[in-house]
């Protein structure tokens, strides 16, 4: 049995003469004499070190610090276990997330001095509102001279106490569905019952975000007795297979993992 000859949608000769032309251009590609321009170059990830020129250079020319942001960000890493707080641009991400989506509202678990509160304060409207939770008042009170001098005190919440406490208050009093944004930066032994508890706070659309997701490499094989390291690598476990939202894992800071919710 024999096929009809398919129908040209343009004239024979614009088709040979295409063809024509198209054959002309795969020898040149393939016999070294041309490349398209946009394969010139072989794409790369690249995560410079932080303490290269290429990631100073970064820095510079993407950092927007408020001066009093900047400030307390120097203040904390002087601090003990300071560098475990959101790095800079972790926390500019975060801030241009929340404008982006026209936050009103936000929480952030794991207060410290409020490096995270203040970046997520400031990008709020001037009724925009964040509640953050800590256990210790020492490091918040370090912190909040700088909310002041932002201007942002009045938009933080602080609530010092579990964490845990705090999201079952929120929830029983019918907050549910009424954030615009989640930061997941406490006790990594909790982050599964946080991660539940904020995602029912979240509204659809809202955006979560987890720090430390890659818990210094420790993910990929946790040592023995190590429970965070193995809360983490179930939580990331979690999430990836959680359709209620869509994920990114990025490598900046020691991970950091954004979902959004459906």
């Amino acid at each position: 049995m024999t096929h009809p000859t398919p129908r040209l949608s343009v004239p024979a000769a614009v088709a040979l003469g295409s063809a024509a032309l198209g054959a002309a251009f795969v020898t040149g590609v393939f016999l070294g004499k041309r490349w398209p321009p946009w394969r010139s170059r072989r794409q790369q990830r690249l995560l410079p070190p932080e303490d290269s020129p290429l990631w100073q250079y970064l820095l510079s020319r993407s950092m927007r610090e408020h001066p009093a942001l900047r400030n307390l960000r120097l203040l904390t890493l002087e601090q003990l276990q300071g560098d475990s707080m959101l790095t800079c641009e972790q926390a500019q991400l975060l801030a241009n997330l929340a404008r982006l989506i026209k936050a009103q509202k936000a929480l952030d678990l794991g207060t410290f001095t409020g490096y995270c509160a203040l970046a997520l304060a400031l990008a709020l409207p001037p009724a925009g509102r964040v509640v953050t939770c800590e256990v210790d008042a020492g490091p918040p009170a370090l912190g909040r001279p700088l909310w002041r001098e932002a201007e942002a005190e009045s938009k933080i919440d602080l609530q010092l106490r579990p964490a845990l406490e705090t999201l079952d208050e929120l929830l029983a009093a019918g907050e549910a569905g009424t954030f615009d944004m989640v930061v997941v930066d406490a006790d990594k032994g909790n982050c599964a019952a946080y991660y539940e508890r904020c995602l029912q706070l979240l509204r659809p659309g809202g955006v979560l975000a987890i720090p430390r997701v890659l818990w210094q490499g420790e993910v990929l094989q946790p040592q023995k007795g190590d429970k965070e390291a193995e809360c983490v690598r179930n939580l990331n476990e979690r999430i990836w297979r959680d359709a209620r939202v869509h994920i990114s894992l990025l490598p900046l800071g020691d991970g950091l993992t954004l979902a959004f919710k459906i």
